[in-house]
C-alpha cells in the first residue's frame, strides 16, 4: 500500500484538474493552494523556483486555486486566465507571469500575459467571456475549505499541512524528513 492511499482523496494529485509539474513517481508530492494576488504567495513563488531546482525529479509540485475574493479582487479571474492557459498547454508560462506581476491582474493585463504566452487569443477571450474555468476554481476552492485551509499559501508535503508561516525554510524542511522517509 503507498502511502498516499491513505490520504484524503483530495490531497492526491488530479492530472485532469491539476497543474503539475514534475514527475508521477516522485518521492514527494507537494501541493500548494495559491492566490495570485496574494503577497505571500509572491514570496513563495521565488521561493519554489529554487526549491524545485534543488529537488529535482524527487518532487513533484501541484498548484491549486484558492482566490480569497474578499481581499484580492482580481485574484479568482486570474485563476481563470491561469486555467484557460493550461487547456492551451501553457499554464506554467501564465503561472509565472501571474506571481511576476501579481499588482497588474485587471482583465486588459490578463490578455497582455495571454499574449506574451502565445495562447490563442480569440479562444483564450471566449473561454474568459463564458468563465468556463470558474468551475474548476471553484472547485479547487471548496477543496482547500473541506481541507480546513483558510489562507494563502496553504503546503501540503506528501499530503501532511506544512506551516510556513515563520519563513519557508519549514517547507525545505518537510521534503527533507519525506524523502527520509521514502
Amino acid at each position: 500500500m503507498s502511502p498516499h492511499s491513505r490520504l484524503d482523496p483530495l490531497l492526491r494529485p488530479d492530472e485532469a484538474t491539476d497543474a503539475i509539474r514534475g514527475p508521477a513517481g516522485a518521492p514527494v508530492t507537494l501541493i500548494e493552494y495559491g492566490d495570485f494576488e496574494c503577497p505571500s504567495c509572491v514570496q513563495a513563488h521565488g521561493a519554489l523556483n529554487i526549491l524545485l531546482a534543488h529537488f529535482g525529479d524527487q518532487l513533484r509540485f501541484v498548484f491549486r486555486h484558492f482566490p480569497l475574493r474578499e481581499i484580492h479582487p482580481h485574484a479568482e479571474m486570474a485563476a481563470e486566465a491561469a486555467e484557460a492557459a493550461r487547456a492551451q498547454g501553457k499554464f506554467w508560462p501564465m503561472y509565472d507571469l501571474l506571481f511576476t506581476h501579481s499588482q497588474h491582474l485587471k482583465e486588459k493585463h490578463l490578455l497582455d500575459y495571454a499574449r506574451q504566452v502565445g495562447l490563442d487569443i480569440a479562444r483564450y477571450q471566449n473561454e474568459m467571456n463564458d468563465h468556463v474555468y470558474l468551475q474548476r476554481v471553484q472547485e479547487h476552492i471548496q477543496g482547500a475549505r473541506h481541507l480546513g485551509v483558510r489562507s494563502t499559501p496553504a503546503f501540503y508535503v506528501n499530503g501532511v499541512l506544512t506551516d510556513v508561516s515563520f519563513g519557508l525554510q519549514h517547507l525545505h524542511e518537510a521534503i527533507d524528513k519525506a524523502l527520509l522517509r521514502s
